[in-house]
């Protein structure tokens, strides 16, 4: 089990920015595939980014060239970046971390299927 610590989120204005992190305690990235993902009410558990320690990353499509997912191995610690929000983004953000997190959403998060989750963290977007 890998103790994850998130921070960050809040409130934003339409088109604002927030920042998300995501600390794992006592562990090196090496091991974990590490993603956020979100759920607003009334929707799934949806994929955001995922970010592996071979440095590749996935996006998806509704983020791509707003948000940025990077690594702070010497903090371990996954960042999110989020900017140019959109009332749409709104949602409880959730870490995680798996040996492989596969491109995909779940019907809930957390849920059993990763073995890692963070406690979520709230982001609101208003005009």
């Amino acid at each position: 089990e890998v103790p994850l610590v998130e921070s960050g989120g809040g409130s934003a204005q339409i088109g604002g920015s927030l920042k998300l992190s995501c600390r794992a305690s006592g562990t090196a990235f090496n091991n974990y595939d590490m993603a956020y993902f979100r759920k607003a009410p009334g929707n799934d558990c949806k994929l955001v980014a995922i970010i592996n320690n071979r440095g590749k990353i996935y996006y998806a499509n509704n983020v791509q060239g707003r948000f940025t997912i990077s690594l702070d191995v010497a903090e371990n610690t996954v960042n999110l970046q989020m900017n140019d929000l959109k009332p749409e983004d709104a949602a409880t953000y959730f870490c995680a971390a798996n040996s492989r997190i596969v491109r995909g959403d779940y019907d809930f998060c957390p849920n059993s299927l990763l073995e890692n989750w963070g406690r979520g963290t709230l982001v609101t977007v208003s005009s």
